[in-house]
């Protein structure tokens, strides 16, 4: 059976941890900035993990399965 190819999307924002969870950074951070309040822009700082079923998905698709 061939080796399962990487998408290359879900890599490009995406990484593991050493703990083998999967981090990607928040959205909505890149343009139009000046219509965003503070808060909002403080919200959207650092990294999220994904969680239950959606962490499955995308091992899945970095080819982790």
């Amino acid at each position: 059976m061939p080796k399962m190819k990487t998408k290359r999307s879900m890599a490009k924002r995406c990484k593991v941890t050493g703990s083998g969870k999967i981090v990607f950074y928040k959205t909505r951070r890149r343009h139009k900035l000046t219509h965003k309040t503070t808060a909002q822009k403080n919200r959207l700082t650092g990294t999220q993990t994904f969680v239950g079923g959606e962490e499955a998905k995308v091992k899945k698709m970095m080819a982790m399965a």
